[in-house]
């Protein structure tokens, strides 16, 4: 749609140009999350698309806009890091894994079900993990010895690190090798970490008796998050939220995972360097901020004054917005669908609605994974930290496959160049000043 010139230069006269929201965040160097943040601060006017789809933005203003800002565009595409992988594709909204849709799997099978496709490209119903007896006992001598304020993925990086040593064959990088300590190591992982106090241990499929009997690794995990007894469909989200997350493409901690595999280091190694990225507040640690704004929401009965108290003071509205998805983020939508059976998730599923149609009035944000998981965390009894348990535990078999696929290619490949920015040599040897530090 073209407008009316407003100078009065008649019909011939050229509209000011506009951009989509993903044009904007382009030319700002910013998120398309970020653009909205500037409509709801009144740096930005937007203006409905035509349909009704989206919004649009005059050019001259983003660029205004960019100039005060001092935001520079990002590198063009040519300039990314690219690597050929044949794990994970995102196209069109959705994501597959092996070019089956994620979200049909997630639906139908069982978490080490999906695992093991992703790993082999075999499917094996019914199959299970089982932790080692002497791995178990090694990593939770060494969680039980942290500080009782650790948190989750402290406690994943230490049983991570326990876990190799009681792995002799651990620097055998065979492809049977590797399969057969990843089966180890994630249901080694779960069972390391504490038990929620008060959660049952002597109901069937729960506790040690899930561990001990081989029960699906959503069981093993349910006790170490809430201290509620599991019921079917509350362990049914939880299985496919772990599937659903396995893998994601190159996301940062998949990244420096295949970093590490790329130079031979052992897939215990490779987990390590996945758990150490994953830490950061705007990776894993993502859906905590989600909970307690869900928290808030149900506190005060509404979720107006929370997501205004958040644009207020220039946060983000957590559990929203994804940069590969122009629309709902597909995990969101499956694990929605899930917990829509849960009876005890119903408040928090519409306070959920109620954040994602609040924030819409301003920004046209759809609801990521991070939203869903808080709405299970928060459901169910969690704390606000399950959902980051949840992802590294996934995680970690997403991380295997990607060392994998990286073992298979030639060994240190990623090894960028920097481009030096300090003072040409030859420089003179600095002078020392002050005394020895103390």
């Amino acid at each position: 749609m073209k407008d009316q010139a407003a100078s009065g230069d008649g019909p011939e006269a050229m509209a000011p140009q506009r951009l989509s929201t993903r044009e904007a965040a382009e030319r700002l160097g910013v998120k398309p999350e970020t653009v909205y943040a500037y409509v709801s601060r009144g740096q930005l006017s937007s203006r409905r698309a035509p349909g009704g789809r989206g919004s649009t933005f005059d050019a001259a203003e983003v660029d205004a806009l960019a100039r005060r800002t001092g935001r520079k565009a990002p590198s063009p595409a040519t300039g990314d890091l690219v690597f050929r992988t044949g794990i994970t594709l995102i196209e069109g909204d959705r994501y597959y894994f092996r070019g089956v849709d994620a979200t049909e799997l997630a639906r139908q099978y069982a978490y080490e079900e999906v695992a093991e496709w992703l790993w082999t490209g075999d499917l094996r119903p019914g199959i299970r993990f089982t932790a080692p007896v002497e791995a178990l006992a090694a990593a939770r001598r060494a969680v039980d010895a942290l500080p009782p304020h650790s948190g989750s993925t402290d406690r994943l990086r230490v049983a991570v690190v326990a876990s190799a040593t009681a792995d002799p064959l651990r620097f055998d990088l065979s492809r049977e090798s590797v399969l057969a300590g990843a089966r180890s190591l994630v249901p080694t992982l779960v069972g390391a970490l504490p038990g929620v106090a008060g959660a049952p241990s002597t109901v069937e499929g729960t506790g040690e008796q899930a561990e001990a009997s081989g029960a699906r690794l959503a069981r093993q995990l349910w006790p170490k998050l809430t201290a509620r007894p599991a019921d079917e469909p509350s362990v049914a989200a939880l299985d496919a939220a772990l599937a659903l997350l396995i893998d994601h493409d190159l996301a940062a901690s998949t990244l420096a995972a295949r970093v590490a595999a790329s130079a031979r280091a052992h897939p215990y190694a490779v987990v390590s360097a996945g758990l150490g990225v994953l830490e950061g507040p705007l990776h894993g640690a993502a859906s905590g901020l989600a909970h307690r704004m869900l928290t808030e929401v149900l506190e005060r009965g509404s979720a107006v004054p929370v997501v205004a108290d958040h644009l207020r003071t220039g946060r983000r509205v957590p559990g929203l917005g994804h940069r590969l998805y122009t629309s709902e983020d597909p995990r969101a939508r499956a694990l929605f669908a899930l917990l829509a059976q849960v009876p005890q998730a119903a408040a928090a599923l519409a306070a959920a609605r109620d954040v994602v149609t609040t924030t819409a009035r301003h920004a046209p944000l759809h609801a990521n994974v991070d939203l869903a998981l808080a709405v299970l965390s928060v459901a169910c009894g969690m704390s606000a930290e399950a959902g980051e348990t949840v992802f590294a535990v996934s995680r970690t078999a997403g991380w295997i496959a990607h060392a994998l696929e990286e073992y298979g290619e030639r060994p240190l490949r990623m090894r960028p160049s920097g481009q030096y920015g300090g003072p040409r040599p030859p420089q003179p040897l600095p002078t020392a000043t002050g005394g020895p530090p103390l």
